[in-house]
């Protein structure tokens, strides 16, 4: 798993935030997520935890680093099923039958791992890995 150290020390003129958290800014960014969506996916952490870990980085628990593995793995599925980005930006929140009509966010909103892990699940078979 990726190192969850910061990247530089504020101090060398570079981001004190964890890689995870910066990777899951960006990603956050492409898909249009709320702040709500965005707790939801973190696993609810309380909000200021949450605006400082955006802000200052801080200790990430691993159930957060796990999530944003999901999605990042979801993410990248997405880019190659789909190779427009708009529309591998804006699949999780187009209705899908797999999830019995429902969107991919939609299913991730559940606020589990295992919510997440779903999704995952499904972007990955169908682009046969």
């Amino acid at each position: 798993m990726a190192n969850i150290e910061p990247i530089a020390a504020a101090a060398e003129g570079r981001s004190s935030i964890p890689a995870v958290m910066e990777a899951f800014q960006g990603l956050a960014e492409l898909w249009e997520l709320s702040t709500e969506d965005q707790l939801l996916l973190l696993g609810s952490p309380g909000r200021s935890t949450f605006f400082k870990w955006k802000k200052e980085g801080g200790s990430l628990p691993r159930d957060t680093i796990e999530r944003v593995s999901h999605l990042l793995a979801i993410h990248k599925a997405l880019e190659i099923l789909l190779p427009d980005s708009r529309a591998a930006d804006t699949w999780i929140r187009r209705p899908n039958q797999f999830f019995r009509g429902q969107s991919a966010l939609d299913v991730m909103r559940g606020g589990q791992v295992m919510d997440i892990f779903r999704v995952r699940q499904y972007v990955d078979a169908q682009r046969g890995g």
